[in-house]
């Protein structure tokens, strides 16, 4: 079962995530990255819980990729 990038709970640090960056979501450009940081305090957001990558990316969370 796929989980669901748009509940927190669902997303926690060393997972391997695709995001789109605040500055790429005009294009829809993706970023692969592992979680260092949940900077979304909500249990849900629809547009994805944004986080911060270790390479220092911010971005919200499109896909998680493994478990």
């Amino acid at each position: 079962m796929e989980l669901d990038p748009t509940i927190r709970r669902n997303i926690r640090p060393g997972l391997v995530v695709v995001v789109v960056k605040k500055e790429d979501q005009k294009t829809g450009k993706m970023t692969q990255g592992i979680v260092k940081d949940i900077l979304t305090n909500i249990s849900v957001h629809p547009r994805g819980i944004k986080v911060r990558l270790d390479s220092g990316e911010v971005g919200r969370v499109q896909y998680i990729q493994s478990e």
